[in-house]
């Protein structure tokens, strides 16, 4: 669900897109880092929120970071 909102920022498509992992925090909603493979050695780390049911808002792609690793470790940011 997020896949369009990061090729729209960074101005370019995945043909890969597929998450690894991921960790969660709650807050007022639910941070999700997920640590996405975009293909060859490339991974970038997502943080999506995901409002609270009532408000009934779509996921948003929140921030991200590029150019990272598969050994990279998952940390929220």
């Amino acid at each position: 669900k997020v896949k369009s909102q990061l090729e729209e920022k960074e101005g370019r498509t995945f043909d890969v897109f597929t998450a690894v992992e991921f960790k969660t925090q709650v807050v007022a909603g639910t941070n999700y880092f997920i640590k996405v493979h975009v293909g060859n050695d490339e991974f970038m780390h997502l943080r999506v929120f995901k409002s609270l049911p009532h408000e009934n808002k779509p996921l948003s792609l929140h921030s991200y970071q590029g150019s990272k690793a598969k050994h990279d470790e998952l940390a929220y940011f």
